[in-house]
């Protein structure tokens, strides 16, 4: 129970800052290292061997989403995606082929080497924690929306 009314504490704080995009993202960030180290209650070395490969791992998924196909197809309109030609479309599918690739790669990479470091329960409170993180994350932006 103390744990939900830390996170739901921190999470409304991101309300008051949220303007702010950088700090923002600094925000959310910390935000979600303090809900995940909560939620995997990691010893002092599960956390120092843990969140060095998690970083790498945050890094390189938040890169692939800044990838510029899927920008493309976030700011595109349907009008803009009827007006391709078929050419282009297939271009854009192929990117979309390797996007998904590269993340699948980059999540399987992550397991097998969280797996070197936490307990296979962990791993699946890591994914529920993260997973619960983002839904409420989500519902906050909602909400002020």
């Amino acid at each position: 129970m103390k744990k939900y009314i830390i996170l739901l504490l921190t999470i409304l704080s991101i309300q008051n800052n949220w303007a702010q995009n950088k700090k923002s993202h600094e925000q959310i960030r910390s935000l979600k290292v303090a809900h995940l180290t909560t939620a995997l209650n990691l010893t002092k070395d599960e956390a120092e061997k843990f969140w060095t490969v998690y970083n790498v791992y945050d890094n390189k998924i938040s890169e692939l989403h800044h990838n510029s196909t899927i920008k493309f197809l976030k700011k595109s309109s349907f009008d803009e995606l009827e007006k391709m030609s078929d050419k282009e479309a297939s271009s854009k599918i192929q990117e979309l082929n390797a996007f998904d690739d590269e993340y699948c790669s980059t999540r399987k990479q992550f397991l097998q080497d969280v797996q070197k470091i936490l307990s296979a329960k962990k791993i699946l409170i890591l994914k529920k924690a993260e997973d619960e993180f983002n839904r409420q994350l989500l519902k906050k932006y909602k909400e002020k929306k």
